[in-house]
């Protein structure tokens, strides 16, 4: 088949918002070189009405908005005409494989719709496909043990909220687990080298445990998990529930602060809700051992606050004269830097909102992707006129002050 040809059918797809679920668009054709590295749209109904999302990725964020549908014709034609050399199109009632050869020919691959995408929904108000289902029993054995679930399997009335959140962040690590094996950082898991994933301030472990049987029961994935936390209770309780569930052998925990924690290879790090420094501790590792996926939730961001106090350059003083006022900015300020940072050293770095407030106020999420890329000369030059301008010395820029340096050296700035 002609690309023309594909091009009409592939349209038609895209057109039709009703029957489309969702939509990628990847690789390059010959003598092209899309301005993104990945394309990925599916609708989405709002309180506003039928939207179609398309989030753009480079190597270092992505890019996301929401168009009304005299929008999504405009840029429909835009993204086919930008060079993609593979697409992927789910729709209702079927779904569409496209791969354009070396010599312009489309090869097209039709198939009756995946199990997957008969059950994504685009009503923010529908009930979810659900990773953890407590039909499986192994997810079932660990809502359970910690008292998310009676022993019937069923969500406790009072645990919805934890659930929730549990539910949304393993959503977050399947998607980024996938876009970092795209992006090739990171390589299938095998019995003979399973995927390394270390939890930095991992507290009751609700979240490590839920990772580990994400990954290795519901994905099939194998998996070694270590949890650090400073608190020596937490180990031991962390350790006996990984006995009593019976994945102790997979699942271990050590008492440490996060700076003298056992070295250790990691392809995945969390950092949930540590502590002020310790979060920068936390991705100061991450960046040390080119982990490929990177979560982190801060939490109390204190030493910015201390640095700044209630001084401000020019014409900033409104936003330090309030004490709630400064308290909310430097924390947007805190963590504006840390993900500039994760950039700098060859990490694709967006900042989420991973679970809506209404269930936690500690829902902000730093998602970083290794993909190897060198910095921005803009980037390095805003982000230095920042840190002169603010005259604060931030901890992970110290941390991981070689890595940055390295990273000017490739631009020779």
């Amino acid at each position: 088949m002609s690309w023309e040809q594909a091009r009409a059918e592939l349209h038609f797809a895209l057109v039709n918002s009703d029957q489309l679920v969702r939509a990628v668009a990847s690789g390059r054709r010959r003598g092209f070189q899309p301005e993104w590295r990945r394309v990925e749209v599916r609708p989405i109904d709002i309180k506003a009405g039928r939207r179609i999302q398309v989030v753009r990725l480079d190597e270092r964020q992505a890019h996301t908005t929401n168009l009304d549908s005299g929008e999504w014709l405009t840029v429909i034609d835009e993204l086919l005409d930008a060079g993609f050399g593979h697409w992927h199109v789910d729709s209702a009632d079927e779904q569409i494989q496209l791969r354009v050869t070396k010599k312009g020919e489309a090869l097209v691959h039709r198939g009756k719709p995946s199990e997957v995408t008969e059950q994504m929904s685009t009503s923010h108000d529908r009930v979810k496909a659900r990773r953890l289902n407590p039909e499986n029993p192994d997810v079932e054995r660990f809502l359970v043990a910690v008292g998310i679930a009676d022993a019937q399997g069923r969500i406790k009335p009072s645990r919805q909220d934890k659930y929730r959140q549990i539910e949304e962040f393993v959503r977050v690590l399947d998607a980024s687990v996938n876009d970092a094996l795209i992006a090739g950082s990171l390589v299938e898991s095998s019995a003979e080298k399973p995927w390394q994933l270390v939890d930095l301030g991992c507290g009751n472990a609700y979240l490590t445990m839920a990772a580990y049987v994400f990954l290795a029961c519901v994905r099939g994935e194998h998996v070694r998990v270590h949890g650090v936390d400073v608190r020596e209770d937490s180990y031991r309780r962390n350790s006996e529930l990984a006995t009593n569930l019976g994945i102790d052998a997979h699942v271990t925990f050590e008492a440490a602060y996060i700076s003298d924690a056992s070295d250790r290879a990691a392809d995945v790090v969390l950092a949930l809700h540590a502590c002020d420094t310790a979060t920068d501790d936390a991705l100061a590792r991450a960046v040390q051992c080119s982990a490929s996926v990177v979560l982190a939730s801060p939490c109390c961001h204190h030493d910015l606050q201390r640095q700044i106090g209630t001084r401000a350059p020019e014409p900033y003083g409104l936003l330090t004269g309030s004490g709630i006022l400064r308290e909310r900015f430097i924390d947007v300020l805190t963590d504006s830097i840390r993900a500039e940072l994760l950039r700098c050293v060859g990490y694709r770095v967006d900042v989420i909102e991973y679970v809506s407030d209404e269930h936690t106020n500690r829902n902000l999420m730093i998602r970083a992707i290794k993909t190897g890329a060198p910095p921005r000369r803009q980037d390095l030059k805003e982000y230095d006129a920042l840190i002169a301008g603010w005259a604060v010395e931030p901890r992970l820029a110290q941390l991981i002050a070689g890595e940055i340096a390295s990273g000017r050296n490739r631009l020779g700035a």
